[in-house]
């Protein structure tokens, strides 16, 4: 089978948008980070004439601005052409592009889109970076750290979209050109796992700030570039935590996407198996469970609650440590199998787990708290309990205003369509009314 030409796939994007020489040319100046002007118009003519090949210095913009995959290019048995992570992730967050072809909803879609992990990624930055670049060394590194912590405690507070767009300019203007900078191989292995963490905040501020197609893709977008840049870095932790990002939200796609939420569960559990964090492990087994629950693979999913409380017992009076796996608490983890016990039915069993992790282990994120009460109100009321439900939905109201977050939407969403029932009741309808106020633009 002969690889299907690179320009031919270039014209046909071009051609599916409307797009000439002119706006191609722009679009990859802009993603590749040169500006408007970056690219000139007769460079895109020879590119769609196929005159010329993008290389390594456009190639990363023409797969993010065309949404092209590298195995799309490239067919089985012919070597795809080669995207540097680096290039390709700052391309990412330079672009601000139609998104609607940014992935397939698969799971190979979200894998195969860079290709594999580049074991000489790093060794081959660190001997063909110019001595005249900056130098990068632990304090970079140590500074991207506590920019993703800072980030991220605010986002766990008031929503992804309240600090997304800082956390995009601190990709490009601070860390891009640390990446582009000398250092070591050591120091290079950890400035790729720090960059990483944000890679992998970014898709889950994107992720949350919004449930449309061009959000979601984009965050698709970012957990597949902290894979690959974990993987490269040699982090197995942070490789899973991507993973498991993508798993996340197939699960949230619901029942249709319940194969490759399996799919991506498993190979997060790969990752996984060779780390010794109860912690982490339990986090992704309990992201498993929830896969499997999806599935419909109750068996499967009741063994790995169990081996997930297992993991998390063992970390009771254990401070969490730096990585994103080692802050599942177990309330939090109370919280995740209260959710994959009502996908299983038993909403009994998923109510006390649910109190348990908002009264015996306290959640003391916002954001976190306002979903554990809009669920739990949900579960209330599936019971009968109509009072109970009211009284969750009330603390709801109070703990969701003022945060940014999808799913804090979707609850209040929920809690008035599901509310429309008992309009003869008085505190039914003022919450209806709350959450009417609290989803306006």
């Amino acid at each position: 089978m002969e690889p299907v030409p690179l320009a031919y796939l270039i014209r046909r994007a071009c051609d599916e948008r409307g797009w000439g020489p002119s706006k191609l040319a722009r679009e990859l100046g802009i993603a590749a980070g040169r500006g408007p002007q970056g690219m000139s118009r007769q460079y895109a003519r020879k590119l769609l004439a196929g005159e010329r090949a993008p290389g390594d210095l456009w190639m990363p913009a023409v797969a993010l601005v065309l949404g092209l995959a590298s195995a799309e290019a490239s067919p089985a048995g012919h070597a795809a052409p080669a995207v540097d992570t680096v290039a390709s992730v700052l391309a990412l967050g330079r672009s601000d592009v139609d998104r609607r072809s940014f992935l397939t909803i698969s799971s190979g879609g979200a894998l195969s889109f860079l290709g594999v992990p580049d074991a000489d990624a790093i060794i081959r930055r660190v001997r063909g970076t110019p001595a005249s670049s900056v130098r990068v060394g632990d304090g970079e590194v140590q500074a991207i750290k506590t920019m993703v912590k800072t980030l991220g405690d605010s986002a766990a507070e008031y929503g992804g979209g309240h600090v997304r767009k800082i956390a995009r300019s601190y990709l490009i203007e601070n860390v891009g050109p640390w990446l582009n900078g000398r250092y070591t191989a050591a120091t290079g292995r950890a400035l790729y796992a720090a960059t990483s963490q944000l890679a992998h905040l970014l898709g889950w501020m994107s992720q949350d700030e919004g449930d449309d197609k061009g959000h979601q893709q984009l965050a698709r977008h970012y957990y597949a570039h902290a894979w690959r840049l974990a993987d490269e870095a040699g982090e197995p932790e942070l490789a899973a935590t991507a993973l498991r990002g993508l798993a996340v939200q197939s699960i949230g796609l619901g029942p249709r996407h319940r194969a490759e939420a399996f799919a991506l569960a498993e190979r997060t559990m790969n990752y996984a198996s060779h780390l010794d964090d109860p912690r982490a492990r339990a986090y992704y087994e309990s992201t498993f469970a929830e896969a499997a629950a999806l599935d419909g693979d109750h068996r499967s999913a009741t063994k790995a609650l169990s081996s997930s409380q297992t993991y998390i017992e063992r970390t009771a009076g254990t401070p969490p440590g730096e990585s994103w796996a080692s802050h599942f608490s177990i309330g939090r983890w109370a919280y995740a199998s209260g959710m994959i016990l009502a996908k299983m039915g038993d909403l009994t069993a998923a109510q006390e787990h649910l109190h348990q992790a908002m009264d015996a282990y306290g959640l003391d994120r916002r954001r976190t708290r306002a979903n554990v009460l809009g669920n739990l109100g949900e579960i209330h009321l599936r019971q009968g309990d109509l009072d109970g439900a009211l009284m969750v939905w009330t603390e709801f109201l109070d703990c969701a205003e003022g945060v940014q977050s999808v799913r804090v939407r979707d609850a209040a969403e929920d809690m008035r369509v599901r509310l429309a029932r008992y309009s003869h009741d008085s505190t039914a309808r003022e919450l209806a009314e709350r959450a009417g106020r609290l989803l306006a633009p």
